[in-house]
């Protein structure tokens, strides 16, 4: 097997573990009924720039080879990092849906009953499946030896990031007001102590 292989075997076994690690929590949230639903065309813009960009294209990279031109070599080393950061996206990514539960929502939503929640990874961002994304998005480039398919992941989490965390927050303070306001006093956004 080949450096290459290796890493997109990698990358195919990480996004196999997403979908296992999210399918449990997206069945029980929709067990829990909303009463707030934000969700709008530009969010579901987002969704689709994040799909494409961490799954559809290098879905397609992986069974084509196209863009071929834009291959570029692999190496233990980029191999080696790239396992390290997804693993490490998988792990944030199942402690955010664990912290949720109930209240996880793949659009801007808030279900009956709704705390804030400020435990686990959420004691340090508030947007720690967001970090998560931005961790595939590494991994993808460190795993997939091509610039334009190992990028597009980075370039997905970008759209998502930028187009809803705004609206998120806006959300959660309607919903929570002065007990948000202190949580985003306390804690950042996406990368811990930093943003």
């Amino acid at each position: 097997m080949t450096m290459a292989s290796a890493g997109e075997v990698v990358w195919v076994l990480g996004i196999v573990a997403w979908y296992i690690i999210r399918y449990p929590f997206e069945r029980r949230a929709k067990r829990t009924r909303v009463v707030s639903d934000q969700r709008s065309l530009s969010d579901t813009v987002a969704l689709m720039a994040a799909l494409f960009g961490m799954a559809i294209l290098p879905i397609f990279y992986l069974v084509t080879g196209i863009p071929q031109a834009a291959d570029r070599p692999a190496s233990l080393w980029s191999v080696a990092l790239g396992a390290v950061v997804f693993i490490a996206a998988l792990w944030m990514f199942r402690r955010s849906h664990k912290e949720l539960g109930r209240y996880w929502s793949i659009t801007l939503e808030i279900r009956e009953r709704h705390k804030l929640i400020c435990d686990g990874p959420y004691a340090f961002v508030r947007h720690p499946m967001y970090t998560s994304f931005l961790l595939m998005g590494l991994g993808q480039a460190f795993l997939l030896p091509n610039w334009v398919a190992g990028l597009a992941g980075l370039a997905g989490f970008a759209v998502l990031f930028f187009a809803r965390v705004g609206k998120e927050e806006r959300m959660m303070l309607e919903s929570f007001g002065e007990q948000y306001r202190d949580y985003m006093g306390r804690t950042k956004r996406l990368i811990p102590y930093l943003y």
